[in-house]
């Protein structure tokens, strides 16, 4: 809803947010989806000794990290998918003239 005393920029703003949030939201989903699926198969702890042996890594750790390893990815990719789903930017001078 816009109010018409929003200060100079607000609808800016709102619009960043709401595009940050359908980035965000979306892939923080799909991160919980497919940590869960990951998780069901794979034990954190046989994870880290075959990668990391040398470090003490929990097994709470390695669920946190692979969430946020899984966040990471998908928001990447959500973030590529509204990149190029924007459309394209109107430019007076690549009209043709005639």
């Amino acid at each position: 809803m816009t109010d018409l005393h929003d200060p100079p920029g607000a609808r800016r703003r709102r619009l960043l947010i709401q595009q940050w949030g359908a980035i965000l939201w979306p892939s923080f989903v799909a991160a919980g989806v497919a940590s869960m699926v990951f998780f069901a198969i794979v034990d954190p702890l046989r994870l880290r000794d075959i990668s990391f042996p040398q470090h003490a890594l929990s097994r709470e750790l390695g669920y946190t990290l692979g969430f946020f390893m899984f966040w990471a990815v998908t928001a990447a990719a959500s973030g590529l998918t509204w990149y190029l789903s924007r459309p394209p930017r109107r430019d007076d001078d690549d009209e043709l003239l005639g």
